[in-house]
């Protein structure tokens, strides 16, 4: 495997902007369980293990159940998940796999309809920033912890 650069020490702004990011989400509101969810959830299909390893371990301390987050794969077929959580990870999904298509009106509405406009914002925020984590941790390699 071949070195690559250390984004952080190259260009330091561009590190602080995708903390900005975070720093906006984190002021949002946004349930932190959801949050860990949404960011495991696209990480899972970005296949970035640096981030799914983070995030998980993150839910876990948070009281997250194991048996929630082994299923977070297969959330359609299980009854695990709030309505709430449903129409996030769709929206989450959704968002990741943007060329299947775009968003559909559905399931926007449905997530629409689960939450508040400050909410949906911090969901839609929240699916933008990991998924540049990913591309990030991939494209560079990042090592587990």
């Amino acid at each position: 495997m071949s070195n690559r650069i250390n984004l952080a020490k190259v260009d330091a702004k561009a590190m602080e902007a995708m903390v900005g990011l975070e720093k906006y989400i984190a002021q949002t509101g946004l349930d932190k369980k959801l949050y860990e969810l949404i960011k495991t959830r696209a990480s899972q299909m970005n296949g970035c293990a640096y981030c799914i390893n983070m995030h998980v371990r993150d839910a876990m301390k948070m009281g997250e159940t194991d048996q929630r987050l082994f299923l977070l794969d297969a959330w359609r077929e299980t009854t695990l998940y709030t309505p709430k959580e449903r129409a996030t990870l769709a929206l989450t999904e959704a968002m990741t796999f943007i060329t299947n298509g775009h968003v559909p009106d559905e399931v926007y509405n449905e997530a629409a309809a689960h939450l508040s406009e400050k909410e949906l914002a911090a969901v839609i925020m929240t699916v933008v920033t990991i998924n540049g984590w990913n591309r990030i941790a991939i494209t560079l390699r990042s090592p587990l912890d």
